[in-house]
């Protein structure tokens, strides 16, 4: 490979959420234990972008920066050339993040006490960002079904046309169980969605991270939904740029795009990041060859992880992984409850994951593992895991 992805980087002493986090978790850490928990990659930077970060302070003023028509040309050129999708640059809010993006657009689009439409096991801020803004929030489960899983279509339609029901925030690929949606799928949550006057706001920010064999499709390319759609989209998971605080919110529609605007500055978030906006730039225009190796890298780590847990922890059993970097296990056969599993999670194999009951229905008794880090790292944690369930059988 041309580009380092064996390289760890100790990040215990720099602020990383991640990293602090399992400290906080367990004092007496074992030295060289990694996390595997928050959607933060523990892959060095792309050069490219690194580099032109440094070209980029030496020859620029960090005043207040607004995005460029340089900076629009990329975001829509990637997302025409990677996604197939044209993008009028026009319908582009930019934010410091997809996840505020989500609490302000809740905070533009809906009234408290408003129904808001989730499908867990979820990415657990949706939940967050409902509850915040006074909002109320009504469940359509997914259906797990012989380790895999699909959208219930006929709870969806009975949610959706109850009256106090606004908004869908959806989930593309799903965060936390992997599934790249079809586009027969798709349109036919929105098809439901705008028969019975439900926006969606549909998440995409794994979009770029999808498996072979597998091919995302942006929300808008699968009907005719005009504005009933609004797509969120950020550089941050696919090239490790979290810290940025950039993400580019697509609204076609003028009236949600003014709501949007109104309540950015209602809170002042007006100028952002100017590294932010150049590592986006940076990103788009110079990092495809950096992410394709990612990607595969990713791959990799899922199939021998996979491999493992088949070979000598057969009770664990992985999801697969159509996109996003986050391994799903279902762990139910382990028979403990959230807390037990976690005990044996955190105490005993000194594995860092993301709970399953973060994420809300459905989630307990399953851990979701981040495959974004060097093969060794995640050997050694599969490894500690091993013999923490076998000492505790």
């Amino acid at each position: 490979m041309k580009y380092d992805f064996e390289t760890l980087i100790d990040r215990s002493r720099c602020g990383s959420g991640k990293w602090d986090g399992m400290r906080e978790k367990k004092a007496d850490l074992t030295p060289g234990v990694v996390p595997f928990s928050v959607a933060d990659m523990e892959f060095k930077n792309a050069p490219e972008i690194v580099a032109g970060l440094k070209k980029y302070l030496d020859t620029h003023i960090l005043g207040y920066t607004h995005p460029t028509e340089a900076y629009y040309a990329a975001v829509c050129s990637w997302i025409k050339e990677q996604h197939g999708w044209t993008v009028d640059p026009a319908h582009i809010v930019c934010s410091p993040g997809v996840v505020p993006a989500l609490f302000m657009l809740v905070a533009a689009l809906c009234e408290a006490g408003d129904g808001i439409i989730v499908m867990p096991p979820v990415y657990y801020p949706f939940y967050g960002a409902v509850k915040t803004n006074g909002c109320h929030v009504k469940t359509c489960p997914l259906v797990y079904e012989n380790g895999a899983y699909s959208i219930n279509f006929e709870l969806l339609e009975k949610v959706a046309s109850e009256s106090d029901s606004k908004l869908l925030i959806f989930c593309s690929p799903h965060n936390p169980v992997g599934r790249v949606w079809s586009p027969k799928e798709l349109h036919r949550v929105g098809e439901i969605c705008l028969r019975h006057g439900v926006k969606i706001i549909s998440d995409e920010i794994h979009w770029d991270i999808v498996m072979p064999g597998h091919t995302h499709t942006p929300f808008p390319m699968a009907g005719e939904f005009g504005d009933n759609l609004i797509v969120c989209t950020a550089p941050s998971k696919t090239f490790n740029l979290a810290a940025m605080q950039t993400s580019n919110i697509i609204l076609p529609g003028e009236e949600d795009r003014k709501k949007f605007l109104a309540i950015k500055e209602k809170y002042c978030v007006e100028s952002m990041n100017a590294l932010g906006f150049e590592a986006c730039r940076l990103a788009y225009t110079l990092g495809k060859g950096w992410m394709e190796e990612m990607l595969q890298v990713i791959w990799d780590n899922f199939k021998f992880a996979s491999a493992y847990w088949k070979e000598r922890l057969p009770m664990i059993k992985p999801i697969e992984l159509q996109g996003t970097y986050l391994m799903w296990l279902d762990c139910t056969a382990l028979g403990k409850n959230s807390k037990e599993l976690e005990e044996l999670m955190v105490q005993k194999a000194e594995l860092f994951l993301d709970e399953g009951y973060i994420f809300g229905e459905g989630g307990e008794g399953f851990e979701r593992l981040n495959l974004a880090c060097p093969k060794w790292v995640l050997k050694a944690g599969l490894e500690r895991l091993e013999q923490a369930v076998k000492a505790s059988c």
